[in-house]
């Protein structure tokens, strides 16, 4: 079963890795900040290593984006972003997991201090997740 982890962060400032630019994480002290900086490297690394993380990517800030758009018959082109958001789309991971639950399992572990991740099961080209 495959699921995409899209990391959500604040696009004011921009940076990655994106708790750098948090206050939450900011906050903290810096062993702190340091423990929890290799505790993910280390998860990323035994997911890698099980064979469940197929990639991921950081993304550039929001409005370096492009929008297509259909519009009077024809594609529209504008800058991004999309939206007047909060939170913007910092990166993504995609994972290949036996379970959703083993899938919600995975995804607890990327949320940190004042970040929101949303986990969303994949498609097949037919529509069902």
């Amino acid at each position: 079963m495959k699921y995409v982890i899209l990391i959500h962060s604040n696009p004011q400032p921009w940076g990655h890795p994106t708790p750098e630019y948090l206050p939450h994480y900011q906050d903290m002290p810096r062993a702190e900040r340091d423990r929890l900086n290799s505790e993910f490297e280390k998860m990323l690394g035994e997911l890698h290593e099980k064979g469940e993380l197929i990639g991921g990517e950081a993304l550039a800030a929001p409005e370096s984006s492009r929008l297509y758009r259909w519009a009077d018959g024809k594609p529209l082109v504008t800058d991004g972003p999309y939206s007047e958001a909060k939170e913007h789309l910092a990166g993504f991971f995609l994972i290949d997991v036996d379970s959703h639950a083993r899938a919600e399992e995975i995804a607890a572990r990327f949320a940190g201090p004042g970040e929101t991740v949303e986990l969303r099961p994949t498609m097949w080209p037919g529509g069902d997740a």
